[in-house]
């Protein structure tokens, strides 16, 4: 097998027999409803009129985890002065619907367990909401707040991590109301940073579908093969070598069905389907990947009503890529389907 390998064809993403191109995945966090307001970032005085706008509201962030109240992110009104790394998320629809509110974030070093209340609560937030991370509320949240808290959770990394300059090393300052920082030394500007993954839905010429176990993975969990795209690399392309990597095998007709961010911390995972044609023998890598299995619709129910198999869970695309090839919602733990 070439060192990197290339597609066989071009991908072709119209169904067979000349149908519309297959709509992209729904997925939890693709999901937004929140004008980022870019243009009104560029106002150095913005934080400032906004803590004085009513309407604004405040979404207090603690170790990754945000208030949450009967399935609804809580913010509070602004109390005192800004305080310092404050970013401006954007504006959505006011319940009354006379104008947009802007929701401004503030994330704390400190972090709360999920379901529980800071020792120190901020000032406005009810005593009853439970502080919950993102992947365990994502998928019940709306649309707004699901891209708030994304947004929220992606930009907290970056700030976390870019204290100073990648260039001359010297601190930077935040600017244009969280999505900028510049150095104080060298004055470059530096922006949020997201590393593009591509994650497949690979099937052979059998229709069934494979699966690999990392090697950092507990016993039993199974997802879809991924991996980074590399600088001056294609998606298509990448999907192949990925492929071809972590199971041995050249896979053809890369066909986009969806993406959506994964700030664990800084990603963009593509999903692809992709078809591997037969006469190949898969083989794991034996470095970051464990074991693959090929696995029709009815064995891979089978393997996870057993407990042999778990699965990616519900708010990753690796859970929709394989659903998406089931036909349905599979079952997990504590749902079993005939």
């Amino acid at each position: 097998m070439p060192e990197h390998p290339r597609p066989a064809t071009r991908p072709d993403p119209r169904p067979a027999g000349g149908a519309a191109p297959l709509p992209p995945l729904p997925l939890p966090l693709a999901r937004e409803a929140v004008d980022r307001a870019g243009l009104e970032r560029e106002d150095p005085g913005l934080l400032d009129r906004l803590w004085q706008e009513a309407g604004t509201g405040v979404l207090h962030l603690r170790g990754g985890r945000a208030p949450v109240r009967d399935g609804a992110l809580v913010t509070v009104p602004p109390a005192g002065p800004v305080p310092p790394g404050a970013v401006f998320l954007g504006r959505r629809e006011r319940a009354d619907g006379e104008a947009s509110a802007a929701v401004v974030l503030v994330a704390h070093e400190d972090g709360a367990g999920a379901g529980s209340t800071p020792d120190t609560a901020p000032e406005g937030l009810p005593t009853d909401v439970a502080w919950v991370g993102l992947r365990d509320v994502a998928a019940g949240l709306s649309d707004a707040d699901a891209g708030l808290f994304t947004a929220a959770v992606s930009v907290t990394h970056w700030h976390a991590s870019h204290g100073f300059c990648p260039r001359c090393g010297g601190p930077t300052a935040v600017e244009s109301a969280g999505w900028v920082r510049r150095c104080t030394a060298c004055s470059v500007q530096h922006f949020p940073r997201t590393d593009p993954a591509v994650i497949m839905a690979v099937t052979d010429d059998d229709d069934r579908l494979l699966l690999g176990s990392n090697a950092a993975w507990p016993a039993g969990r199974h997802s879809c093969l991924a991996g980074f795209v590399e600088p001056g690399e294609s998606l298509e392309h990448a999907v192949v070598r990925e492929v071809g990597e972590e199971a041995g095998i050249v896979v053809v007709d890369p066909v986009y069905r969806g993406s959506q961010p994964w700030p664990f911390p800084r990603s963009l995972m593509v999903g692809f389907r992709a078809r591997a044609p037969r006469g190949q023998t898969e083989r794991a890598d034996g470095v970051e990947i464990r074991s693959l299995r090929w696995f029709s619709r009815t064995e891979l129910v089978a393997a996870v009503r057993d407990g042999e198999v778990t699965l990616p869970g519900a708010v990753s695309i690796a859970r929709a890529l394989i659903e998406d090839w089931y036909g349905g919602t599979l079952p997990d733990e504590t749902t079993l389907i005939s």
